[in-house]
């Protein structure tokens, strides 16, 4: 029962991750210094998909669903088991990314034009 939760912890965990990371830059308007908290995000979202470096939210995962005797997470990790084909066709990956990186940079430039 104990790497049930921890399994559904970490899955939890990586969304709410996945929403800062796309959105978490329109916080920055209103508190400042969360702004250093979200480039570093967004810094281990763009080495995450450029190098394919695992993240280690997928790993504790993986690890905690087969010590609850579940089946682990899929190769491809838990963008492609969760989120690729399931909220997105997979198809549509790069566009995806594309929207989240507009969004980032939008609540960049608002950051910057609060701040004048």
């Amino acid at each position: 029962m104990t790497y049930r939760l921890l399994a559904d912890a970490a899955m939890v965990v990586h969304f709410a991750f996945l929403v800062y990371m796309a959105v978490g830059g329109f916080l920055a308007w209103r508190w400042r210094r969360t702004i250093w908290a979200h480039l570093a995000v967004v810094a281990w979202g763009l080495l995450s998909v450029t190098t394919g470096v695992e993240c280690p939210l997928t790993l504790a995962e993986d690890w905690a669903r087969r010590g609850a005797g579940l089946e682990g997470l899929p190769a491809s990790g838990f963008i492609d088991h969760y989120i690729e084909g399931v909220i997105y066709p997979q198809e549509y990956t790069n566009l995806a990314r594309l929207g989240v990186a507009v969004l980032v940079l939008f609540s960049y430039v608002g950051y910057v034009l609060r701040r004048q």
